[in-house]
């Protein structure tokens, strides 16, 4: 009986000795450290790359539509406007009409969608910044805009006789225009409760670019120009515009293409919050 008695002891001991074993084999006192979170510059480039590869099946068809839409614009708008101001004016809006078709209008259904399937939940586990992935996004959606915008506009200066000594301008006018353009798609896609509305506002941005951009300033109201004044993408227009003259005013110029970029780094900025707002939900 003592002997027996004296064994309990180191048999309870030898099973405390065993659970400590296995505590220390599985690792269960102290958790694995977290992996570092991303860089911005890495995870930009990722996703941008993701997403080029993604929207170049889907996207090139409308791409087209939207490049045939800004050529049919201009054959139409042949008839009323001979020449001049309003000339330029026409072929500058339809260039840039491009950019508002792909950037803003696309772009409020991308997201729209992507919020609705629970596809926000995915960019949401992945350790990159939410900058990231609205920059990411933005950007391969512009990038889709460069040849439709060119394309358009060389042709415009074509059918209306305009020099294209300046068009180079289109190379900063593309990527502002498209970011502030990019970001009011994102804010409207992802702060719209359903994808159909997102879609209504993208259809509704577009028109509003179509309607305030293409057709002529000196030709609207007084009330319909203040409005002009609110839409982004006639600033580059605008820019687009002025550099049709002879000898292009090019202060004038820059001022337009720093307020799209202004209006850039805010757009971008609040479709990073949206999407805070929306990943959380």
């Amino acid at each position: 009986m003592p002997a027996r008695a004296a064994a309990a002891p180191s048999e309870g001991a030898q099973d405390g000795q065993n659970a400590q074993n296995l505590e220390d084999a599985v690792g269960v006192r102290e958790p694995a450290p977290l992996a570092a979170r991303a860089r911005l510059l890495p995870s930009l480039a990722a996703v941008y790359r993701a997403q080029l590869s993604r929207a170049r099946v889907a996207r090139i068809p409308l791409l087209f539509v939207a490049t045939f839409q800004s050529i049919g614009i201009m054959i139409l708008m042949r008839g009323v406007v001979d020449g001049g101001s309003e000339a330029r004016a026409v072929v500058s809006g339809a260039s840039v009409l491009v950019v508002a078709f792909v950037a803003l209008n696309l772009l409020a259904q991308y997201f729209g969608a992507l919020r609705a399937s629970g596809g926000l939940d995915h960019y949401a586990t992945l350790p990159v910044p939410p900058a990231a992935v609205v920059l990411g996004a933005a950007g391969a959606y512009a990038s889709f805009t460069v040849p439709g915008t060119i394309v358009t506009a060389v042709a415009g200066s074509v059918l209306f006789g305009l020099p294209m000594t300046h068009l180079w301008v289109l190379l900063a006018v593309i990527p502002l225009a498209g970011a502030a353009l990019a970001g009011l798609g994102a804010v409207l896609g992802l702060l719209a409760p359903r994808p159909e509305l997102a879609t209504l506002c993208g259809q509704l941005g577009m028109s509003a670019a179509l309607l305030l951009g293409v057709l002529p300033a000196e030709r609207m109201p007084a009330l319909v120009a203040y409005a002009r004044d609110l839409l982004p993408s006639t600033y580059g227009v605008e820019a687009l515009t002025r550099s049709f003259d002879a000898h292009p005013d090019w202060l004038a110029v820059g001022v337009n293409l720093g307020v799209c970029a202004a209006v850039g780094v805010i757009s971008l900025a609040a479709a990073t919050w949206a999407y805070r707002r929306a990943a959380v939900r």
